[in-house]
């Protein structure tokens, strides 16, 4: 985007907005001028689009009276080209020129669209809100301010139209604190996404006749679905695609809707429904899937649903449950069902899905299955770490999770992570957490990785295999060294038992000194020789009495012969699957631990993606004399401020 174009979204967003500090200031609460300034956005972008053909629409539609509306509809669609139509003879300038029952002529003329948008108006609360104002003696007003804006096609094309919705819906949702993080994606990140999601696409994309499917569980205000569908058009002018979304939150859902429509989409590519609940399209998979589900989300609503459908073998939810508190997996999960199935003609889905850092490593046994499912489907092609402060209501750690039902055959077993955390740019103008951006040379750095695969520059991406994600946790010990040690606290805790006798303590006394190890004989032996009766468990217990650690001692034993492990010492070491255990031992244990020993038929299996830790490079300290001169350099600035207190 040039700067005179941005220059002019942005003018354009800020006219729009003025209505709030002009109009709705002490009338509506700040955090809800969003939830005013968007549907009348909506409602002057739809007016605008059908102003040059209205009056015909009107006459054409008023000689099918009587008919059918979806009959109507469809002629309408197949005359005009328009999915929608509005056939009340007002509009907003018509309203704004004279002052008396407004509210009611701007029913009238919302209730002349066509029905099959007639939800977006009942999801925006459209009719409520305007009362509002009117109470308010503010709707006039804010009718004959947008009456006047240039919101047609000819003054802002529909990409144009959709920057300036990113930069209004920015303002609204902001007011809300992190809300707007909750269903809106910044578009440098969509674009990023979608370039990943359609590279190994190109050749068959091109071809005549194709056809594409792109589908969003978490629509939003369907920012994604729409990138996906420019992005493809440029690549094939005369590609069919067709667009599918759900979405729970009102508003989010109507706004959603809306801009599909300005932007040629179907009226009902956007269903409003929670989608852990019911699935809207369940039956259908599709050729691409985007997602930027809410991080953290909790599901406690949705959990007898979700637990019961969890019930049935190969659903979505079957193959493990994340906690309550987080639903991210679930919807991951979610998204890889919807994958088209691998073709024949090496066609399969496509999915990108946004998530925080906790769906890479998350050890609860939810996410540890689902996990293992994705790995052992072979459904992650590969992982995209996102620069921090890249969306609006969050800074922290952002990936892409890039899933495939048909990989390449040199992609097949294989997983890509791609550090894109250093690629960013500065915004010139911060917009809530959002400070950075990915420019097209930021988001080009990561797609020539992502083509180059194994090729690829190591420092930014790394070419795994699943069972380098997957591991045993093994427990690792020391022997013990013991030495047999007479002591008074050795004697107390024997006189607990019946079997212990006073004659039993010169016995003990005996056997100060020896060998641990040598106690299983040497007690029993010395106990006869003194007219005395020994137990197993007595010699137990006398073991356990009179041990002390000894590191110039044998290798403790029981009287069973098992190794005695050090109480004071135990680790658990982690071994990826792909290196044999035996070699990792050697290298990575025994040089700092001649002595310790493992147990491989107690290791435990599970899975995690440590992306920090691959990616991450030591760094050589700071010079110590550096650091002194820095510290003296501070000190001696320190006490010039304490001497120029002193003085005043």
């Amino acid at each position: 985007m040039n700067d005179s174009v941005e220059t002019s979204r942005r003018t354009t967003a800020r006219i729009v907005w003025d209505t709030a500090d002009k109009y709705l200031r002490n009338i509506v609460d700040e955090e809800d001028y969003g939830d005013y300034i968007l549907p009348f956005t909506v409602l002057r972008r739809l007016e605008c689009m059908l102003a040059d053909s209205k009056d015909d629409v009107i006459k054409y539609v008023d000689a099918f009276a009587g008919m059918p509306q979806h009959l109507i509809d469809i002629a309408v669609k197949d005359k005009f080209g328009l999915g929608f139509y509005n056939v009340s003879p007002l509009d907003l300038a018509t309203i704004a020129s004279v002052d008396d029952n407004v509210d009611k002529s701007l029913k009238s003329y919302v209730d002349g669209f066509s029905n099959n948008i007639a939800d977006i108006w009942v999801s925006f609360e459209f009719n409520r809100r305007a009362k509002v104002l009117a109470d308010a003696n503010r709707l006039h007003a804010v009718v004959k301010h947008f009456s006047t804006l240039p919101l047609g096609p000819k003054e802002l094309s529909d990409t144009g139209m959709g920057d300036v919705f990113e930069d209004v819906m920015y303002r609204a949702f902001n007011k809300k604190g992190k809300a707007a993080g909750n269903f809106y994606t910044p578009r440098d990140a969509i674009k990023l996404m979608v370039d990943v999601l359609i590279a190994n696409d190109d050749d068959t994309l091109a071809r005549e006749s194709t056809a594409r499917s792109i589908y969003d569980p978490t629509a939003g205000s369907g920012g994604m679905l729409l990138i996906a569908q420019e992005a493809l058009k440029r690549m094939n002018e005369k590609i069919d695609i067709t667009l599918y979304g759900q979405e729970l939150m009102p508003s989010a859902f109507a706004l959603g809707k809306a801009d599909l429509l300005i932007q040629g989409g179907r009226p009902d590519a956007i269903k409003q429904g929670n989608t852990l609940v019911e699935d809207l399209y369940e039956q259908q998979t599709f050729d691409y899937v985007l997602s930027n589900p809410p991080f953290g989300i909790d599901w406690e609503v949705e959990e007898k649903s979700v637990r019961g459908q969890a019930q049935t073998p190969g659903t979505r939810f079957s193959h493990g449950l994340p906690s309550i508190s987080d639903g991210q997996m679930l919807f991951l999960a979610h998204c890889a069902s919807k994958l088209s199935p691998a073709g024949k003609n090496g066609q399969g889905g496509r999915a990108a899905v946004v998530s925080n850092a906790a769906p890479l490593f998350n050890g609860d046994r939810g996410p540890t299955a689902i996990r293992e499912w994705l790995l052992e489907e072979d459904l992650i092609d590969a992982i995209v770490a996102l620069p921090p402060s890249m969306f609006y209501g969050t800074g922290i750690p952002t990936y892409v999770w890039i899933l495939d039902t048909n990989k390449n055959a040199e992609r097949k077993g294989k997983i890509q992570l791609i550090d894109g955390s250093g690629q960013w740019s500065l915004l010139r103008r911060p917009m809530g957490e959002k400070r950075r951006e990915m420019s097209a040379a930021d988001r080009d750095l990561v797609l020539e990785a992502y083509k180059a695969f194994d090729l690829a520059d190591p420092s930014i991406s790394r070419v795994m295999t699943p069972d380098d994600f997957r591991f045993q946790d093994v427990p690792v010990y020391k022997q013990a060294r013991l030495r047999a040690r007479f002591s008074d606290e050795a004697v107390e805790a024997l006189r607990k038992r019946k079997d212990f006798v006073d004659g039993h303590v010169a016995v003990l006394k005996s056997l100060d000194g020896a060998s641990w190890n040598a106690l299983p004989k040497a007690f029993p032996h010395a106990a006869k020789s003194a007219g005395l009766k020994t137990s197993a468990g007595l010699v137990d217990a006398v073991m356990q009495a009179m041990s002390v650690i000894d590191e110039s001692a044998d290798l403790a034993v029981d009287r069973k012969g098992r190794p005695v492990t050090s109480s004071g010492w135990k680790i658990t070491e982690r071994v990826p699957l792909s290196e044999d255990l035996a070699e990792h031992m050697a290298r990575e244990v025994v040089p700092f631990s001649p002595d310790a020993q493992w147990d491989a038929g107690k290791a435990k299996r599970g899975n995690e993606i440590p992306f920090t830790r691959i990616f991450y490079t030591p760094r050589a300290p700071r010079p110590l004399d550096e650091i002194d001169s820095e510290v003296q350099g501070l000190m001696g600035e320190l006490i010039d401020m304490f001497k120029l207190v002193s003085d005043q």
